[in-house]
């Protein structure tokens, strides 16, 4: 129970409902066991007069005997009908709170590891999947939900009606009652036994039930890549095989727990036989009337449910550990990225790297090392090197996905770590290299930088991305659902949405990784343009492969394996004859001929 302590707080936050619930299963239980005793007088009442009435044979007497029987035994029949109707009440009330309960903590829970997870750094991402975290978040969250409503209520209830049973069979015949649970400690001893077994078979499961999900959703989003190299066949089998070590375990599973009900039904049936041969010795020795017998055996079998569901609760109890098992150990998982203060400054958008070093924590991979610059407010940089030279890393750093390993980065003369991170990420305007967008329409996507954006803000701002035309051929315009990840966009459109998204941010700092590359080179000169003339106050960082002449960059630099190679502006590297000056006399033919 050490996993599922963790949702005592939720427990304590509705407990009024769970303490009701409580005593609902009590009043019910109550209501029911008063009808074994309703019963037993009536059969007492009936053996009593039948020798009474036989004795009438003959005379008139018998049938007013008769008729006053029958009167008895309807009304008793009618109080029995009354306490079960109560019962049936005060049941319903029961899962009204209990169950309801257990609802409101899976709303509650689902919610808060959702809001957990936005709080996890971008490292926490790459290490896992996505499908084992919508696992965790829907599968594990409804198997959690199944301890805290049907489980604990069987288990309150069992708790309940044991006691009150017990206690009215004891009132009847210690000696009979002695007997009769006999079987009890074997049922104990049963259900520690599997209840173990359960819970690693559990475990297991759900773990492999990640993979399903995982592999689903790799499947599914690489769809395109699987259909243009034919391999369905391949991920279907792939598939099938997952699924089937899946089944195999779920039926192994199936079988263990299968043992249980007839465990259960075995065990109630020797207390059933126990009780009538012990009853019998005791009625023929005077001690308990045949109604007492009838009264047993009606408590022996209503105990049947709530002992056979011992088996059902403990399989729930023992899925829920494995599930919050795996659930804690992703919200023990601490953000190594915090918010230090809720407290705002002014922006103006002066950057400083002072001997920044990074390395992944994921791969141990080192981006950056050593690596000094200063951008002052409204400069405009570009930042060029071959792939993997660190250029992304800068961007990342400057928006916090990561902190730096060594050195410091100064926003305004403040480490960056010291800023108000949604302050800070609300005030840079940035378009990653790997373009996303939601399974939403194109003016959803847009205003997503500003949601409080108006639709003439929105045209505007895809105008200035030169996406404006691309828009309205649409076939809804503004309108039109993107699909997931943007999949009925071209790469070019995708990448002039999300510079849209970024541009009606209106932000005091734009940072763009790489997202012109899949632009013609007239769509480029408008989006550099637009950066140049309507943007000319605001710091800029443009991360590249390529060399922009439109754009007049009041520094540049070189990156080479993580450390600066070149630095200065277009005048001073093309004198340096180094890697930019070579990378310049390659694009400048290609540049002419376009022109």
């Amino acid at each position: 129970m050490k996993h599922l302590a963790y949702l005592n707080r939720y427990i304590l936050k509705y407990k009024w409902r769970f303490l009701l619930g409580i005593l609902f299963v009590a009043v019910s239980n109550y209501f029911r066991v008063l009808q074994p005793k309703i019963i037993r007088h009536a059969l007492d009442l009936v053996v009593d007069n039948i020798s009474l009435y036989r004795s009438m044979t003959g005379f008139t007497y018998q049938s007013e005997i008769y008729g006053k029987l029958a009167t008895t035994l309807m009304y008793f029949g009618l109080i029995v009908l009354g306490l079960a109707l109560m019962m049936g009440v005060f049941m319903f009330f029961m899962r009204q709170t209990i169950i309801v309960m257990s609802r409101l903590i899976e709303f509650d829970l689902r919610n808060d590891i959702f809001a957990h997870y936005e709080t996890l750094p971008t490292a926490f991402y790459k290490k896992n999947n996505t499908g084992d975290l919508m696992a965790r978040v829907s599968e594990d969250v409804s198997k959690v939900r199944m301890y805290l409503g049907p489980a604990i209520m069987y288990a309150i209830n069992l708790v309940s009606l044991f006691v009150l049973v017990i206690s009215s069979m004891l009132s009847v015949s210690r000696e009979l009652t002695l007997y009769s649970l006999i079987p009890l400690p074997i049922l104990s001893i049963s259900i520690y036994y599997v209840s173990n077994i359960i819970n690693k078979k559990s475990e297991k499961i759900q773990q492999q039930l990640s993979e399903l999900n995982s592999t689903s959703q790799e499947v599914f989003s690489g769809i395109r890549v699987i259909k243009s190299y034919v391999q369905e066949k391949a991920m279907s089998s792939f598939f099938s095989e997952q699924s089937d070590t899946y089944k195999n375990k779920s039926m192994n599973l199936v079988r263990t727990e299968a043992f249980f009900h007839p465990l259960m039904m075995i065990l109630i049936g020797i207390s059933t036989l126990i009780v009538i041969y012990f009853g019998g010795i005791q009625v023929a020795k005077g001690n308990i009337s045949p109604g007492n017998i009838a009264e047993f055996v009606i408590y022996i079998n209503m105990l049947t449910w709530p002992v056979t569901a011992i088996g059902w609760v403990a399989s729930l109890i023992q899925r829920a550990a494995a599930s919050q098992k795996r659930i804690n150990e992703f919200l023990n998982e601490k953000p190594s990225i915090t918010n230090p203060t809720l407290e705002t400054t002014p922006f103006t958008g002066r950057i400083e790297f002072k001997d920044v070093s990074f390395t992944y924590p994921d791969t141990g991979i080192k981006a950056l090392s050593k690596v000094s610059f200063t951008l002052r407010p409204g400069e405009k940089m570009a930042i060029i090197g071959r792939t993997g030279s660190g250029k992304t890393t800068i961007a990342e750093l400057l928006v916090r996905m990561y902190d730096v390993s060594s050195g410091s980065i100064l926003i305004d003369g403040k480490d960056v770590r010291e800023h108000n991170l949604w302050d800070l990420r609300k005030k840079i305007g940035y378009v990653p290299q790997d373009i996303f967008l939601f399974s939403a329409s194109v003016s959803e996507n847009v205003a997503f930088g500003r949601p409080d954006a108006r639709q003439e803000d929105i045209v505007e701002y895809t105008r200035h991305a030169a996406v404006y035309n691309d828009i309205k051929e649409l076939p809804e315009g503004f309108e039109t659902i993107v699909g997931e990840r943007g999949v009925t966009l071209s790469g070019g459109q995708k990448q002039r949405v999300s510079i849209a998204r970024a541009f009606i941010k209106q932000p005091d700092m734009i940072i763009l990784d790489d997202c012109l590359s899949a632009v013609d080179n007239n769509t480029e000169q408008k989006i550099l343009g637009f950066l140049e003339k309507n943007l000319s106050d605001k710091t800029a960082i443009i991360i590249t492969h390529r060399i922009y002449s439109l754009l007049d960059f009041d520094k540049i630099i070189v990156l080479e394996d993580g450390t600066i190679s070149e630095e200065g502006n277009h005048e001073d590297l093309l004198n340096l004859d180094g890697f930019y000056a070579e990378l310049y006399r390659q694009q400048k033919p290609l540049e002419d001929l376009t022109h």
